[in-house]
């Protein structure tokens, strides 16, 4: 798929004032500093389009950005960030589950997850809780090019296998770097595949 434009539309803090279209959404999710905002704008090709900073977990709204006129990026507040007082955790995670819970048009949810880590219990309860809501998500493996490709696929691999404990089949899996492209190609002819189907049938 070919990224010709890429914008901006609006931030807001509530499913409910979200854009009113019949448009396909992919939402981008994960732990502060997983490389979100990186990997959004390498996928669109716009270095600045979504703000990226060295203080993690600075995304508090719901941000949609618009591919092509025809299907949205939307970029979610990290989950898990500890420095945040208990009203602000509570908050964020009212309007991160508010729009995954209700917003008919996310076709699916890219789950952002530190290639370099080792299984962390909170990706994988969220995880969790999204396959106990029926919600159509896929992994995305950020940081490959910061580890030898040995390692990172070694990580993989064991995150992987702990998953099967518990799931009787996997979702679509990425690996990516926002640094040298890898992935891009493949989410985007995700995204392009899915962007076919009515939204009715998702």
């Amino acid at each position: 798929m070919l990224i010709n434009t890429a914008r901006f539309v609006i931030s807001n803090s509530s499913v409910r004032k979200c854009p009113a279209e019949s448009r396909h959404e992919y939402a981008f999710i994960g732990r502060s500093n997983v490389g979100k905002s990186s990997l959004i704008n390498m996928l669109t090709g716009r270095k600045g389009l979504a703000m990226t900073s060295a203080t993690p977990g600075k995304t508090m709204l719901i941000n949609h950005f618009l591919v092509n006129d025809s299907w949205y990026i939307v970029d979610l507040p990290g989950y898990g960030y500890a420095r945040r007082s208990k009203d602000d955790r509570d908050r964020l995670e009212g309007i991160i589950k508010g729009y995954i819970l209700n917003r008919v048009q996310m076709t699916n949810l890219f789950v952002l997850i530190d290639s370099r880590h080792e299984p962390q219990r909170i990706d994988m309860e969220f995880m969790e809780w999204l396959g106990e809501n029926g919600i159509p998500f896929s992994i995305v493996f950020t940081k490959l090019d910061k580890q030898s490709a040995t390692a990172g696929q070694a990580k993989i691999a064991t995150y992987l296998e702990r998953m099967l404990e518990t799931w009787e089949e996997l979702p679509p899996v990425f690996r990516t770097s926002s640094e040298t492209g890898l992935g891009r190609e493949e989410i985007l002819d995700y995204i392009e595949q899915m962007n076919k189907l009515p939204l009715q049938t998702i």
